[in-house]
């Protein structure tokens, strides 16, 4: 592609073909708005294939199952960071761990990881305060992107304001030399959180049960049926008296699920 000529357009055309596309294969349903988003952040994979347009990129997408998961990584919203929404933290301190019964390990999912920071949140947190008692967190995306920079656990040194200052000393490395400027979660933690792709709109592999799912800020991009299906699948995966976390600004209470809503987002299986 010939850096000086007009940036190609994304017609409208290409662009329901790209929605069909993280739909069918995510069940995400990308908003009718969100043609800049898709145009924006496809260019530069264009540019990298020297492809001229968006409806040569689509139709390479749709043939290409590599190139389909290479589409879904940058269009999948990625936004996170450590300890957002804290009072679900809180929440997971004071009320679900003192709830758990104790004697056996404890794990706990977080089914939408993005780039790692919940995971090794809430690592952090039972690391603090079940010193005593086995635990291990399981963390999944659809996106193999942030999968590979989760595992990586390493993160820039700003995003190190997020976590309180007890936490960092004894949870962080501050980096030096080449890693200068970063920071890298603590090997102690690392060793007990795993992570893995995993498309939730798809019939799950053999998990095991989770006694604490942590399934936030996704059922915002799912409607209707594909909605209600996904949190079926994963409150399935809840052993009884698991809880079920979801975003702020989400709800599972009009599916019609066997979920006693204990505090808003907060909900526990019988």
């Amino acid at each position: 592609m010939n850096p000086l000529a007009p940036l190609p357009q994304l017609s409208e055309t290409a662009f329901q073909g790209f929605r069909r596309l993280l739909r069918d294969t995510a069940g995400i349903d990308l908003a009718a708005s969100k043609k800049p988003l898709v145009s924006g952040r496809l260019l530069k994979r264009l540019r990298s294939l020297g492809l001229g347009g968006f409806d040569d990129y689509l139709h390479l997408a749709q043939r290409d199952a590599g190139e389909s998961q290479q589409a879904i990584d940058l269009l999948t919203t990625n936004e996170t960071h450590f300890f957002r929404e804290p009072a679900h933290f809180a929440c997971l301190r004071e009320r679900i761990l003192p709830s758990l019964q104790a004697g056996r390990p404890l794990r706990i999912w977080s089914a939408a990881s993005s780039t790692g920071q919940e995971a090794w949140t809430i690592a952090m947190v039972l690391a603090r305060h079940l010193p005593q008692r086995p635990w291990e967190v399981f963390a999944s995306d659809i996106s193999s992107r942030v999968i590979a920079t989760a595992s990586r656990a390493i993160y820039p040194l700003p995003q190190a304001r997020e976590i309180p200052p007890d936490f960092l000393q004894d949870y962080c490395l501050r980096g030096t030399g080449r890693q200068e400027g970063q920071f890298a979660i603590a090997p102690e933690l690392r060793q007990r959180v795993r992570f893995a792709r995993v498309n939730l709109n798809a019939p799950l592999p053999q998990l095991g049960s989770f006694d604490v799912i942590f399934l936030r800020n996704v059922l915002i991009y799912f409607n209707g049926d594909a909605r209600r299906a996904l949190v079926q699948r994963v409150v399935e995966r809840l052993a009884p008296r698991g809880w079920l976390l979801v975003g702020h600004s989400e709800s599972v209470s009009d599916l019609g699920l066997d979920m006693q809503a204990v505090m808003p987002s907060v909900y526990r299986k019988p």
